[in-house]
């Protein structure tokens, strides 16, 4: 590994990429992306969930715009769960474009020739071991990856999954969280694969926020984006009083993005996580912890554990995602 820069990456660049279903809050996480130059983004894959998986491609496809990368290529994904059916899209959250029902123009940029799951494998297997996935919507596209290269799974650096809510309410039920819920046989799928995963669960997520008045201070501020998400965020601050009673946001996708830039912020803990995948607990995540020697095997026995956010150091996760949104 090279020297080190001051914010702590290795001087050679970070190969990720960002699967996504941008969602206001999908679009935070991508544009501090965009403003953290130790990064090399390889790709934006997108998914539904926020929005539908076409409407993702448009809005990743905006954000690259916003952000003068271009260059980026967009590959659209999967349009519907593992099982078939129509997704189940959150547009009451994100509003019916996903961006806070800005109308914004179409972006002038087309989605990559290769679909997302060609692009992930593609990408994974040209730099084997060495990029990482940021995966903020449900896990379609990485449970086909999976499914269509055995390799796949070893070969990827690292993934960094927002969902779950470990020993916590969901908040799409009691049991689930709306990413797995969106695709739990997906789910379970990537999290069995024997792949180094991180996941950061809403029990975690739902720790950080910014306030109304943080809110303020981001359209204060002179940051780069802070208008175009100031704007953004009306919708989804209205969302969250009716829903959560906060004055403000959750970070959920910011934070899963500094879990992966600053992991050392977070403290993890491993265990084999599966996936309900039917009955009234769909999406429903349950983590063995090791606490227990089972007399027998169960369905968790021989899968390969994977680590879970555990704790959060919120006051230096919510500074640190105030400065990226706030940067010039």
């Amino acid at each position: 590994m090279g020297e080190s820069s001051c914010l702590g990456f290795p001087s050679k660049l970070d190969k990720i990429i960002i699967d996504t279903d941008p969602g206001v809050d999908d679009s935070m996480a991508i544009l501090m992306a965009f403003q953290t130059p130790e990064l090399d983004i390889l790709g934006l894959t997108t998914i539904f969930g926020n929005v539908t998986t076409k409407d993702a491609t448009r809005n990743a496809l905006i954000l690259c715009e916003t952000a003068g990368r271009t260059d980026v290529p967009v590959a659209e994904g999967s349009l519907e769960p593992l099982k078939g059916g129509a997704p189940r899209i959150c547009d009451f959250v994100h509003g019916s474009d996903g961006m806070g029902n800005l109308s914004l123009p179409s972006p002038k940029g087309k989605k990559d020739e290769k679909s997302a799951v060609e692009f992930l494998v593609d990408k994974i297997s040209e730099f084997p071991g060495e990029v990482s996935i940021l995966a903020l919507g449900p896990l379609t596209n990485l449970a086909l990856a999976v499914k269509s290269d055995a390799s796949f799974a070893s070969k990827v650096k690292r993934i960094v999954v927002l969902g779950g809510s470990f020993f916590a309410s969901g908040n799409v039920n009691p049991a689930a969280e709306a990413n797995i819920y969106g695709d739990p046989e997906a789910a379970d799928v990537v999290f069995t694969s024997g792949a180094n995963i991180d996941v950061v669960g809403i029990n975690i997520t739902t720790q950080c926020t910014l306030t109304d008045e943080d809110l303020s201070d981001l359209r204060e501020s002179k940051g780069r984006h802070a208008q175009f998400l100031s704007d953004m965020c009306k919708f989804y601050r209205d969302w969250h009083v009716k829903s959560d009673g906060l004055c403000g946001i959750f970070l959920h996708d910011p934070v899963s993005f500094v879990a992966l830039v600053r992991p050392d912020l977070f403290t993890f803990k491993k265990g084999v996580v599966r996936v309900e995948t039917q009955g009234i607990c769909v999406g429903h995540t349950l983590m063995d912890q090791g606490l227990k020697t089972w007399n027998s095997s169960n369905p968790w026995t021989g899968y390969s554990p994977i680590s879970v956010a555990w704790t959060v150091d919120v006051d230096k996760v919510v500074s640190y995602v105030k400065d990226l949104l706030m940067k010039r």
